[in-house]
């Protein structure tokens, strides 16, 4: 599959699909393959969606230099533009979300409508993820398989009654995760990132109408962390899922796609 130069690295991307175009950004340690399914079918139906793997992650270089939120946003406003992108609707979930809003905010001509999934405005005024979740985060992967790392991953991404009751499901994803694992040092640097970034006060300035999508069971970005976004991103639209976890597009599939393909249209 294509890689381009953006900026100081090649970025590997995929393009599903025609129309107006959907720019999809993952979040800490995830690329491509992460995407559900059935969402990249439903989303191709209506918009030229772009999914890709970020800075450090997947199939994308991972020059060894400090990572900043910026820096993602400014690789993917990057690929945009070698892919002849002037203006699209941007997604983001978890990193990708802080991705998107800081992207929304650098660069306003290029956003047509934002979307917010599973993540945080980050900084003091952020909710933090649960000690269980924070302890998983940070662990060191010392004699951890990718296997185990990924299953580690997936006790803090999915419910736990979900993943009980979906197990030919878990174990697709977990053989999917597995085809391009994240090195620990690219990983470390997209958290530290990750704790870097702060957009809280600049929040009122993105003017994208702007949908925030949030599972009320993560554990990862608590979904207080939704509420903030809203209150702050001028007019932004909350939606909040009962039975979802952070990862957000697998648990309660079609209606997550239902609320965002409403709001795009």
């Amino acid at each position: 599959m294509p890689k381009v130069k953006v900026g100081d690295i090649e970025v590997y991307y995929e393009v599903h699909g025609d129309g107006f175009p959907l720019v999809m950004i993952m979040g800490l340690s995830a690329n491509i393959d992460w995407w559900d399914p059935r969402l990249i079918h439903e989303t191709s139906k209506r918009y030229k969606t772009v999914v890709f793997d970020n800075r450090g992650a997947g199939r994308t270089d991972k020059p060894k230099v400090t990572f900043t939120i910026k820096m993602f946003a400014d690789d993917t406003t990057g690929l945009m533009d070698v892919l002849n992108i002037g203006r699209a609707h941007v997604l983001g979930i978890s990193m990708g979300g802080m991705i998107a809003q800081e992207l929304a905010f650098n660069h306003p001509d290029k956003v047509e409508k934002l979307v917010l999934c599973s993540t945080t405005c980050g900084g003091s005024n952020a909710i933090p993820p649960t000690p269980q979740a924070l302890g998983i985060l940070m662990r060191p992967w010392n004699g951890m398989t990718d296997k185990e790392v990924i299953g580690s991953m997936n006790s803090i991404l999915f419910t736990d009654d979900f993943v009980k009751s979906n197990t030919a499901y878990m174990g697709a994803v977990t053989q999917q995760l597995l085809k391009a694992p994240m090195p620990e040092d690219a990983y470390r640097r997209q958290v530290a990132a990750i704790s870097n970034f702060d957009m809280y006060d600049r929040l009122g300035a993105i003017r994208a109408p702007t949908l925030v999508m949030h599972g009320r069971k993560d554990i990862l970005v608590p979904p207080e962390n939704a509420k903030i976004l809203a209150d702050k991103i001028p007019a932004a639209k909350l939606i909040y899922f009962e039975n979802s976890a952070h990862a957000l597009f697998s648990q309660e599939s079609d209606k997550v796609n239902k609320a965002l393909l409403d709001f795009l249209k």
